[in-house]
């Protein structure tokens, strides 16, 4: 599966303007991170993606056609998990993918529900009704609504929100080997979770791209503008975006990216958390 955004723009009628002139191509096997502050725009663009919206400038073609003339067998391609995402509380976990099973047009449910609720790790809660489950639980549901009947389009919004650090894990791997042979976009704050699985990044900032390219090659960008120094007084900082402050028995330890660093910091390898702010910070100082 190929998407194309052309030069696609969204204004709400109170005059917001969400996304400004956004050119992207997504394109299958791949697991695309999608990163930005919040209000830069990130659920305008999936909303557009799932045709909840259309856009008011711009096209998206999905394999070279206009989504908008075939949103319905799109959908049927199609697997969302909203950062919000409503459950019936009284069915049960079963109940509800049946449900989810039916509103797909899956002709062999009850084998898809099964492996969807093996993959996300609920078979001791499989008869238990939502309104049962903890938080962590019920982000699991959302999940295996989305992998119900393979669909070669993922979209995942804030998947991991909720879950513990083994919990993470599982899906970051359970994400990785789905997009072997897929399209996932997976929007997120947890920058580990990006790092962990993304082979692309896209990074929005007041609805505009400000970079799309592999973890690596962002990580490229920042080389020589990520430093660290020990905290002596208020006027160090100034130039500086301040990413860490550590407090030691020497004193605190700060990090920090900036376009120049002064003398007195020392360079430091960055990482991916470096890169994206450093990308931010340069875009807020322009």
């Amino acid at each position: 599966m190929e998407l194309k955004i052309q030069g696609v723009g969204m204004t709400y009628p109170n005059g917001k303007q969400a996304l400004k002139d956004l050119n992207l191509e997504l394109k299958s096997p791949s697991l695309i991170g999608l990163l930005g502050p919040n209000g830069a725009g990130k659920s305008t663009l999936m909303k557009l993606l799932v045709a909840a919206l259309l856009p008011t400038a711009g096209t998206i073609l999905v394999d070279g056609q206009p989504l908008v003339k075939h949103e319905r067998a799109f959908k049927e391609r199609l697997g969302y998990l909203p950062q919000e995402f409503g459950l019936f509380d009284e069915l049960s976990v079963t109940q509800f993918l049946d449900y989810m099973a039916a509103l797909k047009g899956l002709r062999q449910p009850k084998a898809a529900i099964r492996e969807v609720i093996e993959s996300v790790r609920l078979e001791e809660k499989a008869k238990a009704k939502i309104r049962t489950l903890s938080g962590g639980q019920r982000q699991r549901v959302g999940i295996a609504q989305a992998l119900l009947g393979n669909p070669p389009f993922l979209i995942l919004d804030e998947p991991t929100v909720g879950l513990d650090p083994e919990e993470r894990i599982h899906f970051r791997n359970l994400f990785s080997r789905t997009a072997q042979d897929r399209l996932v976009l997976l929007s997120t704050h947890i920058i580990e979770d990006v790092q962990s699985v993304c082979d692309q990044l896209v990074v929005i900032h007041q609805g505009r791209s400000l970079f799309t390219g592999t973890p690596e090659q962002l990580i490229h960008l920042a080389q020589g503008h990520v430093g660290v120094f020990w905290e002596r007084d208020a006027g160090q900082e100034q130039g500086l975006h301040i990413t860490a402050r550590v407090n030691t028995g020497q004193g605190i330890r700060c990090r920090a990216v900036a376009a120049q660093l002064p003398a007195f910091v020392k360079v430091e390898e960055p990482t991916l958390e470096d890169a994206y702010l450093y990308l931010l910070s340069r875009e807020v100082s322009a």
